[in-house]
């Protein structure tokens, strides 16, 4: 997968690297110092899509593979969020739920990681969706696309700083029996969070790369730091009920409807691989080491993610009682049925509020380039403040500190209803996973008519075709299965209001597109200068 897909007679990066460079014409005048504006494919690409390179390309391989591992986290969230799996599904359910859904995503990541070697731009999705989508729509669905985005990755940053925030106080429930459980604390805990995050972000932005990769350690070795104690000291559950016993405590028609209501474990848990997309403009050799990093990244956390999987379901013990747990996490009471011992349960559980906190670094960074990049193309209000880019600094900083102040904003929601931040908080699946579709979608589109895509360095090959369509078959019924509640019965404290957020987002963004945005939103695709440099637009795949 590592070729350039070009048609015949089409010139390769290394043929047209001498007279790129030497031409001033092409020659990127860019913000940061000459050792960071990456190589001449990165120039070639940024020049391409005409961008001017304001930011460090100092991400690696490595670096950015601990980046998109650690942001999503896989078997740190299917434990923190055990119980609605366990409820819809069981342990059946979670199993074959994560193999369903590893693979369906291997697909729909394995698409992105293509797109992303043809344009790889911080601007992601509204990118690609400008530059392949029908020209009649281009900047309609590029503008929505970009609002889905950039509102999901700031509701992202609130989710998994509630859950390392909520989690320690579920430790706190379980050393002291005298603590109330309080919304307020956890909304403390959230800013907090956030607030250490923003640090990494702003005075620590040069180490980024270097500290995503010690995470990424700590996020391996964690791991088995975790299973070897389940494994040693915890009774085992019979293998038959382990992968054939559903669980239906959602009162759904059936199992099989349950199960799919529960696939949101895994698939939270195997979401946002295009994080590092929104990093490409500080990875150098973007093309090339992104794809790689971004499958690579899908490849190892899955395998982890899996291996938690079957040690929880093994060792978890009865499931109506742990998921009474006055802790409101399973998983801190398994850890404590299992070693019978408050340190070794708050050292285990340590494990997991270190690296959800070190995800919500790695969510502020990507969620603030997502901002940023929209903001150059005045998709937002008060675009020019959210696309200044710091000089000396090459960060945007005011996307990032923009970032923490929606945070604390949305956070503050938990002190008036959980049930309204529960709402906010779903629409980062719903929003990445429209992005996915209307993405690939484009893709699919150019392919049915026999249209030529430009070069990539990562390519599907012959396959293409065939993987975006399994990855829309995938995504299009998980989409809907999104908007249910956990319950077939539900009441408003029950209900999935995520549809109510995402149909008003949807409408807010459309309305302020007719009103404002369409008169200033520039569309990427009007930017792209494919003709004008010295390279011609890939083969038709």
């Amino acid at each position: 997968m590592d070729t350039i897909e070009r048609a015949p007679g089409v010139k390769t990066a290394a043929d047209v690297s001498v007279g790129y460079a030497a031409d001033p014409e092409y020659r990127p005048k860019g913000l940061v110092a000459p050792k960071y504006m990456g190589t001449v494919a990165d120039q070639y690409d940024m020049s391409t899509m005409g961008r001017v390179q304001v930011l460090r390309r100092n991400f690696r391989f490595i670096s950015i593979l601990g980046f998109a591992c650690t942001l999503i986290c896989t078997w740190e969230v299917v434990l923190t969020l055990l119980a609605s799996a366990l409820t819809d599904g069981g342990t059946a359910g979670l199993i074959w739920g994560f193999v369903i859904v590893s693979a369906g995503f291997s697909l729909v990541f394995a698409s992105i990681a293509e797109i992303a070697s043809m344009s790889p731009t911080a601007g992601g999705q509204y990118h690609w969706v400008s530059e392949f989508s029908p020209r009649r729509y281009q900047k309609f669905l590029s503008y929505i696309t970009g609002w889905l985005t950039a509102i999901g990755w700031q509701c992202a940053i609130v989710s998994i700083a509630m859950l390392a925030g909520t989690i320690i106080q579920g430790l706190i429930v379980l050393n002291d029996v005298n603590y109330v459980f309080e919304a307020w604390h956890g909304t403390l805990l959230v800013i907090a969070i956030t607030t250490f995050s923003i640090l990494f972000n702003t005075f620590l932005a040069k180490n980024l790369p270097m500290v995503e990769a010690l995470i990424l350690i700590i996020h391996v070795v964690g791991l088995f730091a975790i299973i070897i104690p389940l494994w040693v000291l915890a009774p085992r559950n019979n293998a038959k009920a382990v992968f054939t016993e559903f669980n239906n405590g959602g009162g759904w028609n059936s199992a099989g409807t349950a199960t799919l209501v529960g696939f949101s474990t895994t698939i939270t848990s195997m979401i946002g691989y295009d994080c590092s997309v929104h990093m490409c403009e500080e990875i150098k050799d973007a093309s090339r080491t992104l794809p790689k990093a971004m499958m690579s990244a899908v490849g190892v956390n899955a395998c982890l993610g899996f291996i938690m999987v079957i040690t929880i379901c093994f060792t978890l013990g009865d499931v109506e009682s742990v998921l009474e747990t006055p802790t409101g996490f399973p998983f801190i009471q398994i850890f404590y049925n299992t070693t019978q011992s408050y340190a070794a349960t708050n050292t285990m559980t340590a494990i997991l509020v270190i690296t959800l906190t070190a995800s919500t670094i790695t969510e502020v960074a990507t969620a603030s380039r997502q901002l940023w990049s929209f903001a150059r193309d005045k998709g937002l209000p008060f675009s020019s403040f959210f696309a200044y880019v710091t000089p000396g600094w090459n960060i945007p900083l005011n996307s990032v500190m923009v970032s923490l102040a929606v945070t604390v904003l949305l956070s503050l929601i938990n002190i008036g209803s959980s049930v309204a931040l529960t709402a906010i908080v779903s629409l980062t699946i719903t929003s990445l996973m429209s992005a996915y579709i209307l993405s690939i979608g484009c893709i699919l589109i150019k392919r049915f008519r026999g249209e030529p895509l430009p070069a990539r360095r990562w390519s599907l090959g012959k396959f293409g075709m065939a993987i975006n369509l399994a990855s829309m078959a995938f995504l299009l019924p998980i989409f809907v299965f999104a908007f249910f509640p956990l319950t077939s019965t539900v009441d408003k404290t029950t209900m999935n209001w995520s549809v109510v957020m995402y149909v008003g987002l949807v409408t807010l963004a459309s309305l302020y597109y007719v009103v404002r945005g369409r008169h200033h939103f520039v569309a990427p695709v009007a930017l792209i200068k494919r003709d004008a440099v010295p390279m011609a637009a890939g083969a038709r795949s």
